[in-house]
């Protein structure tokens, strides 16, 4: 059968088989015998198990969860010293003379403050709820003064500002529509390293541009945050793309796209994205009180290598460390102690001191959760009961600057603060942009806005929300108290 076997193959790689065909009835006939041989060969060869049977299709999934994404263009003032996120920098000495030229006879823009300069950016967003509530990035929309968002039906609305978070770089827009397309949120915790998902966006102002990866790690701390688990995919993302959606196969958003690591300012592979469990939480408090109230611990942390593990009695390094307790904090109420290793907050492991931040920060106010940690050497267990971190709530007021309510700043008031400024209510105005409808009111840096169109004013998030439903081009009245002293101001709302 083998000596026959090859025969067959010599035969029909001969040079010769015209000659040798009149013996054989058709030269198919060693075609066809080659066939069986392949076939015989085939048949007694292990098949492997592949991981790539079947490819992913996106074409759908872009055709009908598209309609949901949205271009946020945005124009700001910023420092001439400043450096711009959005645009290139450029060399001055490296300029052709003729932009030399270009840039030198550009007129002074009026209205601006001294050493600002105009600017444009863009960025990304998708639709949260059919009455106009749209998802972005802070840092799309930071010193902004003008945002529109646009569909991918040519739809384009102007853009306000309901709240934004720095902590989480999550902001929440408001345009004036009905019947927006709505992406379906999904669910983040669900998600598993080697999923296939994928991103739309506006990469570099080019529209609704649709890229896909894989998630290549979840939980990732990054350096600059410490309160959000970040994705990491190794979706093409570039500048432009923040604040867009990050979808499973279900066209669920699982997703916002924020940071991208890269040495040369544009993609290689390493992207990074807020998970849509984090956001949707974030959102819910901005839409309801114009600020995040995060959980509080009170603790300093660190991580814990192999020779510290062995001398805390841990079989391998894992864990939160404690090296600090601040006194009269949640931890210190509960009795953990410097030298405490936390290997667990309320039913999640921690395996390195980053995971611990994040699950503090979603803790709702006044919770009570059990701690898991090791304390010489032995195991035990005490509850903590959670309580807000003013503080952060302090340095995220401190931020406002670049979220100005009719150009200026809003900040709230706490109850120490109000006795001091002899008020009840109202919120502290800080900067006032040159030129803003609040700056032609009179309204000044320092001054106590505590009523808006004969309503009291009792946070931010409910002053944004009166001057949304305000008609436009109206004239309301604003009551201020500026030191000590009440005045009424006539505040137009711009048309």
């Amino acid at each position: 059968m083998i000596r026959r076997t090859k025969a067959t193959w010599k035969l029909c790689s001969s040079s010769h088989i015209a000659a040798r065909s009149a013996r054989m009835k058709t030269p198919f006939r060693c075609i066809k015998l080659s066939l069986l041989l392949l076939a015989g060969v085939l048949s007694l060869t292990p098949v492997t198990k592949t991981y790539a049977i079947d490819l992913p299709d996106f074409e759908g999934l872009v055709r009908d969860q598209g309609r949901g994404v949205v271009k946020v263009t945005v124009s700001a003032t910023q420092s001439a010293a400043s450096e711009s996120d959005n645009l290139p920098n450029f060399n001055e000495e490296e300029l052709p003379e003729f932009f030399k030229r270009f840039f030198d006879d550009l007129p002074e823009s009026p209205g601006l403050p001294p050493g600002a300069v105009p600017s444009a950016g863009f960025g990304s967003g998708f639709v949260l709820s059919e009455d106009g509530y749209v998802i972005t990035n802070t840092h799309v929309v930071r010193n902004a003064t003008a945002i529109s968002v646009g569909l991918p039906d040519g739809r384009e609305f102007d853009a306000e500002i309901v709240g934004s978070d720095d902590r989480t770089d999550v902001a929440v827009l408001k345009v004036e529509a009905n019947d927006l397309p709505v992406l379906e949120l999904g669910d983040s915790d669900k998600l598993k390293v080697g999923q296939w998902v994928l991103a739309i966006g506006s990469p570099f102002g080019f529209e609704y541009t649709a890229t896909q990866g894989i998630v290549s790690a979840l939980s990732r701390s990054l350096p600059s945050e410490n309160y959000v688990p970040f994705i990491q995919t190794d979706v093409a993302v570039n500048p432009g793309n923040s604040g867009g959606p990050l979808f499973d196969l279900d066209g669920k958003v699982v997703g916002v796209n924020s940071q991208i690591f890269s040495r040369s300012g544009g993609y290689m592979g390493l992207s990074f994205a807020i998970p849509i469990n984090v956001v949707r939480s974030v959102a819910t408090q901005l839409r309801e009180q114009g600020y995040v109230s995060r959980g509080w611990l009170g603790v300093v942390i660190q991580d814990i290598n192999r020779s510290l593990a062995e001398s805390f009695g841990l079989d391998r390094p894992a864990g939160a460390l404690i090296a600090q307790v601040t006194e009269g904090s949640p931890a210190a109420d509960a009795g953990l102690i410097v030298g405490d290793v936390v290997v667990a907050f309320n039913g999640n492991s921690i395996a390195q001191s980053s995971d611990l931040p994040p699950l503090v920060g979603n803790t709702p106010v006044g919770e009570v959760v059990s701690v898991e940690l090791i304390r010489n050497k032995e195991r035990m267990s005490l509850d903590i009961t959670i309580r807000e971190l003013v503080e952060e709530r302090s340095s995220e007021v401190s931020r406002k600057d670049g979220e100005p309510v009719l150009g200026m700043t809003a900040i709230p008031l706490d109850d120490e603060q109000k006795a001091a400024l002899r008020v009840e209510n109202g919120v502290l105005i800080g900067e006032v942009k040159d030129n803003s409808p609040a700056a032609l009111a009179g309204i000044s840096k320092g001054d106590v806005l505590v009523s808006f169109d004969q309503v009291s004013v009792v946070s931010v998030g409910q002053l944004r929300k009166l001057v949304r439903e305000a008609d436009k081009g109206s004239s309301v009245a604003v009551l201020i108290h500026r030191k000590q002293k009440p005045v009424f101001t006539a505040l137009i709302i711009p048309g």
